[in-house]
């Protein structure tokens, strides 16, 4: 499937556009799939075994509660193994080497890498060398392990409460929603239809289909710049936001059923009304900010 064409092809229904991402957002999943399905199989697969607790500790920061919430997967193990592992007071203690895999970092820092399991497998047929296409085998084995444990253990999570009531009766009819989302296209399509609210969706966008902003900026270029929300719960949301000049509305992490009633119940009637921007935009994204630390817990606390 040509992803990209399908995202260019997006055409509006209406006046007005909300994007919104998925996870941790919309559904309550972050936890289960960081915990239970991202989490161990990342010390199997790159040899964290004897630092396993600080290897969790690092992935829980790094994905739930932190500036790099919700970032791409490979963005993330690679800040884990290159910074935060290795500064864990655990590690240092025992004298761990914390593996390093040189030729998928590249990867990863290469902005012309598309970091999707298709990404890996066109780096992987274009490797130089049979060092490098062995390491990105192994990442992208680890990845395809991880969609496997998500599709088994992640069922059943129903969109937070006001979700529902906001694209039920908030959007449908007056503006189009698009899903933003580096999640895994089947797994985002598989996880909206699951609980019937696809059909409020114009288009459903994955990790396939770009970065976020990218996402944004091919769906909100038929629109002027205040007819535009971003709905997120990580600063990865808010950064596609303001890279398109968008506006944004914060889920605050731990505050999710909060954040969703105030938005049907008071944001959506500013965003329509043009009254959204200025103040009360700003009072929202700073209480976001706050609560997503910069630095891990045994940096700052020495």
């Amino acid at each position: 499937m040509d992803y990209r064409a399908k995202l260019e092809e997006f055409t509006p229904r209406h006046g007005f556009l909300v994007c919104i991402d998925s996870d941790g957002c919309v559904f309550d999943t972050m936890g289960i799939k960081q915990r239970e399905c991202f989490c161990p199989w990342m010390v199997a697969y790159f040899g964290l075994q004897p630092v396993a607790q600080a290897a969790r500790e690092c992935k829980e920061f790094a994905d739930l509660f932190s500036r790099t919430r919700g970032a791409n997967r490979h963005i993330t193990i690679k800040r884990i193994l290159t910074e935060l592992l290795p500064s864990h007071p655990q590690v240092r203690r025992r004298g761990f080497e914390v593996p390093q895999y040189p030729h998928y970092f590249a990867w990863v820092d290469d902005p012309g890498s598309s970091l999707s399991n298709d990404g890996l497998r066109k780096a992987i047929a274009q490797a130089k060398s049979e060092e490098e296409r062995r390491e990105l085998e192994h990442v992208l084995e680890w990845s395809e392990r991880v969609n496997w444990a998500i599709k088994e253990i992640v069922r059943g999570i129903p969109p937070f409460p006001f979700v529902r009531e906001s694209l039920m009766e908030g959007l449908s009819g007056k503006a189009d929603v698009v899903v933003v989302s580096q999640t895994p296209l089947e797994a985002l399509e598989r996880e909206w239809a699951e609980h019937g609210i696809d059909r409020y969706a114009s288009l459903i966008c994955g990790q396939e289909m770009g970065t976020k902003a990218e996402q944004v900026a091919a769906t909100a270029r038929h629109y002027p710049k205040d007819h535009v929300l971003m709905v997120g719960d990580a600063p990865g949301d808010l950064e596609a936001a303001q890279a398109n000049g968008v506006l944004f509305y914060p889920v605050v992490p731990g505050e999710e059923e909060a954040a969703w009633e105030r938005f049907y119940r008071e944001a959506l009637e500013r965003f329509f009304a043009g009254s959204y921007a200025g103040e009360y935009e700003r009072e929202l994204i700073g209480r976001f900010e706050r609560a997503l630390p910069e630095r891990p817990p045994w940096e700052v606390e020495g």
